[in-house]
Parts: structure tokens; sequence; C-alpha cells
């Protein structure tokens, strides 16, 4: 069976797939995109399994299942909101932000924590500290790597959203995960997910073995960016035994529900 698989070019995500993708006995269709087209790829059905963000796949439980491993959700990993000059976390709801997509879950997270911002404006994830820097926003909502570039770059934190949840709830920071069609027989998904298990089990203990696949993704991010990156959002949590995970991801979709009702 071919199966199209959607995945995006963060370090987390080939590492995690790179010894999968060498090894599976599924013939794979591949494709790389980033977070946000992966969302409009799956609200429009056309990816078998994807990498997707949990805001969006609290959209379309009908149609897809997640996979319990390949998860990116931990401590400390949030989305954070910066910007080019001070500002302070009471100044947010009046200002123009960019956002990494309306369908990624960082804005979900900007939504609970802070429902009367409305100016909001869609940039890719990597142009975000650009805009904030050019002055076409007053912040920025970042992600991935930006964690790890936007002080060099001169910007300066407002607030960790990540942070915030994380207080709240008591819970690690859901971002995205794994999700396969349910058009896929059950039998193949179970297959999927236990090679991809075997896949990140595989990456921990051999880290290096999948460092030219990351690389040729991430060409113009330095290794020590691309290990910072990959140590943040691939954990234990991503391995899929730990009940948190579904905890947390329950209750971002209870959250969402709520918000929609509103």
């Amino acid at each position: 069976m071919k199966l199209k698989l959607a995945i995006s070019s963060c370090p987390n995500d080939t590492f995690m797939f790179d010894h999968f993708l060498k090894h599976t006995n599924f013939e794979i269709d591949l494709l790389i995109e980033d977070i946000e087209s992966l969302n409009k790829l799956a609200r429009l059905g056309e990816t078998d399994i994807t990498k997707l963000s949990y805001h969006t796949y609290a959209k379309l439980t009908e149609s897809y299942n997640l996979l319990n491993a390949g998860g990116a959700l931990g401590e400390n990993c949030g989305p954070i909101l910066v910007s080019k000059h001070k500002a302070y976390s009471d100044e947010i709801s009046d200002m123009k932000i960019a956002i990494p997509g309306e369908m990624t879950t960082a804005n979900l997270l900007l939504d609970i924590f802070y429902p009367k911002v409305k100016n909001k404006q869609v940039y890719v994830f990597s142009d975000i500290e650009d805009a904030v820097l050019d002055g076409e926003c007053d912040a920025g909502l970042i992600i991935h790597e930006s964690r790890f570039t936007y002080e060099k770059k001169g910007l300066n934190k407002i607030i960790d959203i990540g942070e915030l949840w994380e207080s709240r709830y008591h819970l690690p920071t859901p971002l995205g995960g794994i999700a396969i069609h349910k058009r896929v027989p059950k039998t193949i998904a179970t297959q999927i997910d236990t090679e991809l298990r075997e896949s990140i089990i595989h990456a921990f203990e051999h880290p290096d073995d999948a460092m030219p696949f990351i690389r040729k993704h991430a060409q113009e991010m330095e290794d020590s960016v691309m290990k910072k990156h990959i140590a943040l959002y691939v954990n234990h949590y991503s391995i899929g035994d730990d009940p948190t995970v579904k905890q947390a991801i329950n209750k971002l979709i209870e959250l969402h529900n709520q918000s929609i009702s509103i």
C-alpha cells in the first residue's frame, strides 16, 4: 500500500522519521512543508499520515486519528510572544501580532489566554522575527527554532505562552502530533505507529544517524540550533507511553470546543 506522508522540515520531524523512512516496509510518498501548509492539506484530507497542529486535529477528529508516537509537547517549549521594543502583557490585546498560521496550536493558545487580540497577520513561522524587526507588526508569536534566535536578533520576550499553559493546567504544552487518516486500515495504522515509535527510540540511541537528513531540510540552521531544537521537541512524551500526553491534548481540545461555542 502506498501512503502519502507529510512532515515538516523542522529537525524534530526529520529526526523522528529518518529511521522510519529508511526501513519501513510501506511505500511512502513523502511531502515536506511548513506546519500551516500541512494543516491545510490535512483539512482537505489529502494526506494519509501527517504532522499537524493539535489545534487542527481538534477540527478533524472525524477524519483522522492521532498516533501514540511522534507527539511534540513538553515543558518550556511553548510559543513565545516577542517584540522589538520592551512591552508588557497588558498591552497585548491592542497589538498587531504576527502569527505562524491560523490553525496552529500557537494561535489557539494565544486565543485561550488573550481572547481580545483581534489584529493578527499570518506569516510563515520563519519570517515572523523579521516582520517584527521591520515594524510590520508590533509583536510576533514565535515557534520552533526561533525561540533560540530571537534574543540574538534583538527581540524582547513579552510573555511565554507555554509557561502560562503549564502554570494553569499543570500539563505539558501540547503543540503537534502525527495523525493518520481513518481511510487507512487499523492494522496498518497500528504498524505505522509501532514503526515510528521504534524509529524515535533508534534516533535517541543513534542521534548522528539522522543528521544528514536533518541538515538537508534545515540547511540554514546551525548544528547547535538543530540539536537544541531536537532536545526540546523530541522527548519521552514523543514515544507515546506517558498518559499525560492524552490529558494535555484532551484539555486543549476541550478549551478549543469551549472557544468556538461562545
